[in-house]
């Protein structure tokens, strides 16, 4: 196990009903003047809009909207959300949404006190440690765990670019966590979200340091959580346990409990990103298409000893054979996505052959694919596990 440092100080109130008691407390730690940012309109459909807008009211605080944070936030978006921040000089962000709204909110907290642009910000990523205006999130989707972590990933379509930035400023102060939040999530997005996440669990897991029993374990224990209960919520969108098993799972998957200690890079993010970056597809389903083929092109001597105990720990699979373990384990991360309703191939989203070699150059430049992960992969090798998404897939 590497040397690591875990410092998480995300205070987060997890349970039924705690806005109308906490959040005006939570606020006023921060100030009267809130930017509050949100996404497509869902909040207002399910109520949680006005609820808020009322609790605000009432603690006579100003409010200053940031709407229309889009599922891959572009960065023209933080530029406006950073302009209003400024332009009313507002104390405290509320981010009201999944990890698209999360993400954009950090960039525009950081981005208060940039001198540059939001893409400036975030070119500057490996590099950038300033401060951020105080933020506070509410759940409504789990997936990214953007909830607890300083990370934020924002798009620059114009570059066909999609690339992360973090510091330590901009993790949120407080983050409600209300399952009953993402009742109304649509069954697709909750299956793209639960790949999230286990993607998230996959990227820290297939690593090569060794001695991380604690990490590996309590990602096996998470990566099972959501496998139980991401079908549930998809049969019963109002089931409070299967909900909150997956809204903590979405927080502990990504908030270092599972990374730290383990070094290099990861390897589906990187390919997806680029995916999303030219094609502006659901981040979660891109990473479920990706994720067997992966696991499959990377399968060798070296790395089947992990494959055969992913199996067994998270799939249940005896076979003693280690590499019929492994592809019994790789097929069935395959079904269980496909079996919560995503699609599995590429043409399903609207990529075809056309761009595969730019995205699969643009995947090794943007990262360290190459050298840091798992298996380093180039550009010939990220082209080979696009070309394997195109068509259906088996390994058993």
């Amino acid at each position: 196990m590497d040397n690591f440092r875990f410092y998480v100080p995300t205070d987060i109130r997890f349970g039924k009903n705690r806005l109308s008691d906490e959040l005006a407390d939570v606020l006023n730690v921060y100030g009267k003047t809130v930017l509050l940012a949100y996404g497509g309109g869902s909040i207002k459909k399910n109520g949680l809009y006005d609820q808020l807008l009322q609790l605000l009211a009432a603690n006579g605080n100003k409010v200053v909207e940031l709407s229309g944070i889009e599922p891959n936030p572009r960065t023209e978006t933080v530029d406006r959300g950073v302009a209003l921040c400024r332009e009313h000089q507002v104390d405290v962000i509320l981010a009201v949404g999944g990890g698209s709204t999360i993400d954009c909110a950090k960039v525009v907290a950081a981005g208060f006190y940039f001198e540059k642009s939001a893409w400036d910000l975030v070119l500057a990523r490996r590099t950038f440690n300033g401060p951020a205006l105080p933020l506070v999130t509410i759940l409504t989707l789990a997936a990214t765990g953007s909830e607890m972590n300083s990370g934020a990933v924002i798009s620059n379509l114009t570059t066909n670019q999609k690339l992360g930035v973090g510091a330590p400023s901009m993790m949120p102060k407080v983050s409600f966590l209300d399952p009953q939040n993402t009742y109304t999530v649509p069954p697709y997005q909750t299956a793209a979200g639960s790949a999230d996440i286990l993607s998230h669990l996959f990227e820290n897991y297939f690593k090569a340091t060794e001695g991380t029993d604690v990490q590996d374990g309590v990602s096996e224990g998470l990566m099972k959580t959501v496998t139980k209960n991401c079908p549930i919520a998809l049969e019963t969108p109002e089931d409070y346990d299967a909900r909150a098993n997956l809204m903590w799972a979405s927080s502990l998957a990504l908030n270092g409990l599972t990374g730290n200690g383990k070094s290099g890079a990861w390897s589906c993010h990187p390919m997806e990103h680029e995916l999303s970056a030219f094609y502006d597809i659901t981040h979660g389903v891109g990473l479920a298409i990706l994720t067997p083929r992966w696991m499959n092109y990377i399968l060798s001597d070296k790395t089947v000893g992990k494959f055969q105990q992913f199996a067994q720990n998270v799939w249940g699979i005896t076979e003693e054979d280690p590499f019929t373990a492994a592809k019994m384990g790789i097929q069935a991360t395959y079904d269980f996505f496909k079996s919560c309703g995503i699609p599995m191939t590429l043409p399903e989203v609207g990529i075809d052959e056309e761009k595969l070699t730019v995205m699969a150059e643009q995947a090794v430049t943007h990262s360290t694919i190459e050298t840091a992960a798992y298996v380093p992969l180039t550009a010939e090798d990220v082209t080979a596990i696009y070309k394997d998404c195109l068509t259906e897939s088996s390994y058993i």
